[in-house]
C-alpha cells in the first residue's frame, strides 16, 4: 500500500496490543512492542494514547513522553538500531522499560548526570529522563542496556 506520496506505508504490527476503555486497576502491561529507526513517531503516539487513558495529563504527561522518546531515540541512534518498550503500570505508576543490544552506556555517560553546556550537541537524553521522571533506573552492559522511566499516577494533574 503507498500514501499520496508514493511512499510505502507499513502495515500495522501483527501483536496490536489491546486498549480499554477505561484505566486499568492493578499490575497490567498496556504495550509490549519492539521498535526501530520508522517506528519512533508511531510508537511515541502510541504511548501518548495509554497516558491519556490513565488519566495521567498535563506537564507530567508531556514531561515523561519527552523522556520516553529521548531513551527510545538514543536506542535508535547508539544502540544497533532496535528496541523493545514495555509499558505498565504497577503500584499506581506507570512505567515505561526500554532495552537494547547495544554495547552499553560509557560508565562516564551514565555516571555524570549534569546538565550539558549549550552549544554542547548532544548528551540530554539520560539527563532530561532524570529531570522529568519520578525514577530512573538503569542496568547496562556489554550486551545491552535496560532503562526503567517511572512516572507516579497519584499525583494531582496541573490544569490542562
Amino acid at each position: 500500500m503507498e500514501d499520496r506520496f508514493g511512499r510505502g506505508v507499513r502495515s500495522a504490527p501483527e501483536r496490536e496490543p489491546r486498549v480499554d476503555a477505561a484505566p486499568p486497576t492493578g499490575d497490567s502491561v498496556l504495550l509490549d512492542c519492539s521498535f526501530g529507526h520508522d517506528d519512533i513517531t508511531v510508537l511515541r503516539h502510541e504511548v501518548a494514547g495509554r497516558l491519556v487513558l490513565l488519566g495521567l495529563g498535563g506537564d507530567r504527561r508531556d514531561g515523561y513522553l519527552l523522556a520516553v522518546n529521548e531513551v527510545i531515540t538514543n536506542v535508535v541512534l547508539h544502540a544497533g538500531g532496535n528496541g523493545r518498550l514495555v509499558l505498565r503500570v504497577e503500584d499506581r505508576s506507570v512505567w515505561c522499560v526500554v532495552t537494547d543490544s547495544g554495547p552499553g552506556i560509557p560508565g562516564e555517560r551514565l555516571h555524570d548526570l549534569r546538565a550539558p553546556e549549550a552549544f554542547e550537541v548532544g548528551g540530554r537524553g539520560l539527563w532530561l529522563a532524570h529531570q522529568l521522571c519520578d525514577e530512573v533506573t538503569t542496568a547496562t552492559g556489554p550486551i545491552g542496556t535496560s532503562i526503567g522511566l517511572r512516572m507516579s499516577l497519584d499525583v494531582v494533574p496541573d490544569s490542562r
